[in-house]
């Protein structure tokens, strides 16, 4: 679609079972932004199965001034063609400017296939969103080159811009129950509910959710000097119940796995506890973690950039200061009705 436009800003709220996804709260609050800068309303949009109204007025509440429900029975899976079909019809129908969604396995998969259908461009696994304050271009900025560098992509003569966006790069939005918006509910045709694809199950992968979903991580970087070292760093994981990340260094060593890696080009987080061990904190892998709510940090280089974003800083040789912080873990949990987690 060409043309600059002067609609709405629109992020796509994904659910699961019945409840909206956390990706969807975490747009709402770039969403705002971007809708503020243009001064254009914000809509998020959900397409799926009849959700209740307390469901979508949770959307309203993270920011969002509509609600655009797109609602049939058929559509409580993800299947690419019927979704992509009924965003297309609304998008045309409402004209917006921002099109937004999360870099999931539903984002990735399904505005991309919007995006040609529509004959607009898209920038996908962006980090950073903003307006340009002289064209109201759309700025979306995004790992480039391994995440070495970061690029700035603009669609000026397309609409709507698209873009997705990594997961737990941004905390979501404090709720205000006092706001108030509309809720519009719309059954899609039936020619938009055609596919050619039917859902015949799904398996959750385990080691992706146990890292990006994990309320405390152990992250550990090439200060662990050899891979015979990392039973030590589990050892802290399992006394913290956490997952283990780790630095792309570690990962291209093949210490361990990709699925572990933290960063631009590896998995952004947001947990409640990430413990650095033994990494300098390059700006690649802070980019992707630096929304922890606290961060613990253990290295031996009080230079060391991850101590300067970190709410405590051991300065010590991890070999000694692991060892000693396990064993206050694991007496701390001994302890009669404590935890360690309550240390």
């Amino acid at each position: 679609m060409t043309g600059t436009g002067d609609g709405p800003v629109w992020v796509l709220a994904e659910h699961a079972e019945g409840h909206l996804g956390r990706i969807g709260f975490e747009l709402l609050g770039r969403g705002r932004r971007l809708a503020g800068d243009l001064r254009a309303p914000l809509w998020a949009v959900v397409v799926g199965p009849v959700l209740p109204d307390t469901e979508l007025r949770r959307l309203i509440a993270g920011g969002a001034d509509v609600v655009l429900a797109i609602e049939h029975e058929a559509l409580g899976r993800f299947l690419v063609e019927p979704y992509a079909a009924c965003i297309e019809d609304a998008v045309r129908r409402h004209q917006p400017q921002i099109l937004i969604g999360g870099a999931t396995t539903t984002g990735r998969t399904l505005l991309p296939y919007v995006a040609v259908r529509l004959h607009t461009g898209l920038t996908a696994d962006c980090t950073e969103l903003a307006i340009d304050p002289a064209t109201g271009d759309l700025l979306q900025t995004r790992p480039a080159i391994g995440g070495h560098i970061l690029a700035t992509i603009r669609t000026p003569h397309h609409r709507p811009q698209m873009a997705t966006v990594r997961p737990h790069s941004l905390r979501p939005p404090e709720p205000d129950p006092t706001r108030t918006g509309t809720i519009r509910r719309v059954e899609p045709s039936a020619a938009l509910l055609r596919s050619r694809v039917r859902h015949v199950g799904f398996e959750p992968s385990p080691e992706v959710r146990g890292l990006q979903d994990a309320d405390r991580v152990v992250g550990v970087g090439r200060g662990i000097r050899r891979p015979e070292n990392l039973p030590l760093v589990r050892d802290l994981a399992e006394s913290l119940d956490a997952a283990l990340g780790a630095t792309r260094d570690v990962v291209d060593r093949g210490w361990l796995d990709y699925p572990h890696q933290v960063g631009l080009s590896g998995k952004t987080i947001s947990p409640r506890l990430y413990v650095a061990v033994g990494l300098s904190g390059s700006v690649q892998h802070l980019a992707g973690m630096q929304t922890s709510e606290t961060i613990v940090a253990i290295n031996i280089d009080p230079e060391a950039q991850v101590l300067k974003v970190a709410e405590l800083g051991i300065v010590g040789d991890l070999f000694e200061v692991v060892p000693a912080l396990i064993a206050k873990l694991r007496q701390a949990r001994a302890r009669p009705g404590r935890t360690a987690h309550s240390e």
